[in-house]
């Protein structure tokens, strides 16, 4: 019997999940899971929902699905000791270091891979599953028929994604919040950039909507298809949604689950009775009724996939339109009324929907601005001059639009998980040291394939022409459909030794061309390509069986050194930074003796979305920007679309401090950006010169990711220097200021003083 695996984001989303018939819940803890913003469990309450549900039956899972800054690791580790002593029934994990660590030291923990992963293929899940992972979340990315093929090929369970919210991008590859401000996606800190509201120029001048907002994902007629496909867990998503929500949509599946055999088209109907009180987006098959073509493709067309996922007109929040403010007014409320004694409030008609909101009823409202959105409860209404008033919160004003969230009736009242006292739930992490970690000495000549220097990447031959003139010891070709037709098919000549060039794999692999993709590497293996970059796990099985060099590609997160020790056990010995990497971080994960094995990208317009279909016809624009006025840029090809920022990443002026730490390679990466001779020698020369270039970001180099611990540090640090320092002293006006630059987005992580050493040698 295939399990309903639910969502867990509070006590109350617990109850509801359990009491409508899941086989097993998913929750987070207050640290290392992809949903922060959500309510999660403390201590206390994870001890108990473990003991309270396994004596229920059921399975629980923990979120430990982000990646692990270096200075994180000990904090890491003890987490996963405290995990161990609970023993919930398997962790959901992205970080290679995270399995690391449980190889070396928690074996009774059960991995199972995160669709943060980014794994949609038989050899990415079998290479996870060597490793002991035992259940991989696929991607959802993928069609029926790309299930099927996985199923067919491997033996470990395999979960899928059934119902709930989207990402535009592809799973785990997204980068857009994290350049937006350090608030990474693959840090549990998303803000939602595909929901924004952005300006598109067209030729007629502007036009907006939501262009990147996806429909909401539903396959609740797809249940059967996918029991006889052989998954093995029907995965909700919305650790964020309400308990309402997680309840309602449980019953569904639930319901589906239980009696398609005996009716299978009574049962889809009842299914979708039961979620008609799903008041999120319109809905999507997303690439589930797509099929492989013979060419191993999934066949699509610009009219056929994206307008079944892209609504620009669909606001970036959920919820049935009610209509807009039309008119607003204060007015003071009375002692009968006692949710507001004695108080003005402001209160609002609507106009434009076909519901009238009730006391008890949960809205949201959203600025007309797209600036921010407020979810409020219903708790007065009136009729007078003939219109109905509601209560609103402050900061909206006439024309904001609102949207119904759920009904008061929609409440159902659940037997709790947990008892009502938790006193003797008392476990906490505890002091344990991390034991050391070396990373592998570098031998002699082992690095011929990766010598110091200048690298280029590039996406296409005709631009390795015009990188020539710079003399790059080694340049990168992106492996696309152009180039691999230039390559393949058409024998193009390239004016450089293919020992010279590398070949970087596109980080989604799917199902649909893992094959193809696969029989190509063995072929320009067999040509003399020998050196490779792999941004995915399922290539790394098919680069190694031609006997061929290994780079790890900024995909592959190498965020603290136990990641690199996992990738290094694979046959990896070369790195490519992490876009989305500091400085602190990078020094902290790889000590002097071990940089020479990093390539640093120090020029870059980093795909901040990677979508795996064509955007619709009707999106005829290249260039738009959100209200904060940034510019970016969207392109479709044969291979996807993605979207990139018109400014660059750029640190080419740091490479002489970088040369001084012990980093000696540097990356010029134009991937996905036409070459011009006279703008690569402006680089080089700002390389040499350590002039900025200008109209370019740092991204995260300098202020690191985005860190709430930080900021209550800093605000600690005020308030004891407050208490010691004589008023307006400059140590009080130094921590404001570091209070008031982690808020504007200085995200940097404490530097890591402890560097850890290899192995389980214990510290001494």
């Amino acid at each position: 019997m295939a399990e309903l695996l639910a969502p867990a984001g509070n006590i109350e989303a617990l109850d509801a999940a359990i009491g409508e018939g899941a086989d097993a819940v998913y929750m987070g803890l207050k640290s290392f899971n992809a949903r922060l913003r959500s309510s999660n469990f403390a201590w206390n309450q994870f001890e108990a929902a473990v003991q309270s549900v396994h004596r229920l039956g059921k399975k629980i899972f923990v979120t430990v699905n982000t990646v692990s800054e270096e200075r994180e690791t000990e904090r890491l580790y003890r987490f996963l000791a405290y995990l161990e002593s609970i023993g919930p029934d398997g962790i959901i994990v992205q970080d290679f270091g995270v399995i690391r660590m449980v190889q070396e030291f928690f074996p009774k923990l059960r991995i199972h891979g995160s669709t943060q992963m980014n794994v949609a293929s038989v050899r990415g899940v079998n290479l996870l599953s060597r490793e002991g992972v035992k259940r991989v979340v696929l991607s959802r990315e993928l069609s029926l028929e790309e299930i099927k093929k996985v199923r067919a090929g491997t033996s470990a369970e395999l979960e899928v994604f059934v119902h709930g919210a989207l990402c535009v991008s592809e799973s785990g590859l997204c980068l857009f919040s994290s350049f937006l401000g350090g608030k990474s996606a693959n840090r549990g800190m998303c803000t939602q950039a595909c929901r924004r509201f952005y300006s598109a120029e067209v030729s007629g001048g502007l036009e907006q909507g939501y262009y990147f907002s996806p429909c909401d994902l539903q396959l609740i007629d797809k249940v059967p298809e996918l029991v006889q496909a052989g998954v093995d867990s029907f995965k909700i998503e919305g650790r964020m949604k309400s308990a309402e929500y997680v309840g309602s949509v449980t019953a569904a599946y639930r319901y589906v689950l239980d009696h398609w055999q005996e009716d299978r088209k009574g049962a889809i109907a009842t299914g979708k009775r039961l979620l008609s009180m799903d008041f999120a987006r319109s809905k999507t098959n997303f690439w589930y009724d797509f099929p492989i073509t013979e060419k191993g493709s999934v066949e699509q067309t610009d009219e056929t996939i994206a307008p079944n996922v892209l609504n620009p007109n669909q606001a970036g929040g959920t919820g049935i339109f009610l209509g807009v403010l039309e008119r607003i007014r204060q007015q003071k409320t009375d002692a009968s009324q006692n949710e507001f004694p004695s108080q003005t409030v402001k209160i609002a008609t609507l106009r434009g929907g076909n519901y009238d909101p009730d006391p008890g009823d949960s809205i949201r409202l959203h600025r007309k601005d797209d600036t921010g959105r407020v979810s409020h409860k219903v708790r007065i209404v009136e009729e007078s001059d003939g219109c109905r008033w509601i209560d609103i919160p402050e900061g909206f004003s006439v024309g904001d639009p609102v949207y119904l969230l759920q009904t008061k009736s929609m409440s159902k009242r659940y037997r709790h998980v947990l008892p009502d006292n938790l006193s003797s739930f008392r476990r906490q992490p505890g002091p344990q040291e991390l034991p050391i970690l070396d990373l592998t000495p570098v031998a002699k000549d082992e690095l011929f394939y990766f010598p110091e220097g200048l690298y280029v990447q590039v996406s296409t031959v005709s631009d390795l022409f015009v990188v020539q003139a710079e003399n790059p010891v080694r340049v990168i070709l992106e492996y696309n459909s152009e180039t691999r037709y230039d390559l393949l098919e058409k024998n193009v000549k390239i004016p450089f030794s293919k020992k010279q060039v590398i070949i970087s794999l596109d980080p989604f692999c799917p199902a649909a061309t893992e094959d193809v993709l696969a029989s190509d590497v063995e072929k320009l293996a067999s040509l003399g390509f020998s050196t490779w970059i792999v941004n995915n796990p399922a290539h790394i099985s098919m680069v190694k069986k031609t006997g061929s060099n290994l780079i790890a590609g900024p995909y592959l997160y190498t965020f603290n050194r136990w990641a690199v020790s996992w990738l290094e056990n694979q046959g990896i010995g070369a790195f490519i930074t992490p876009l989305e990497n500091s400085r602190r971080n990078l020094e902290a994960t790889f000590d002097f003796a071990f940089r020479s094995r990093v390539l640093i990208s120090v020029f870059a317009y980093p795909a901040l979305f990677r979508m795996r279909f064509r955007l619709p016809k009707s999106y005829d624009f290249t260039y738009f920007s959100d209200k904060e006025g940034m510019t970016f840029k969207a392109l479709s090809s044969p291979d996807g679309s993605f979207v990139m920022p018109e400014n660059p990443f750029s640190i080419v002026d740091k490479s002489m401090f970088l040369q001084n730490a012990g980093f000696n390679r540097f990356l010029i990466d134009f991937s996905k950006t036409k070459v011009k001779k006279k703008d690569l020698h402006q680089i080089v020369m700002a390389m040499h010169r350590q002039q900025v270039l200008p109209s370019t970001s740092r991204f995260n180099w300098k202020d690191g990711f985005y860190s709430p611990e930080k900021i209550e540090e800093y605000r600690s640090a005020n308030e004891r220097a407050a208490a010691s320092a004589p008023s307006g002293g400059l140590t009080n006006y130094k921590n404001k200021t570091s209070i008031r630059r982690q808020e504007k987005g200085n995200r940097a992580g404490s530097r890591n003083n402890s560097y850890h050493k290899n192995k389980s040698k214990k510290k001494s």
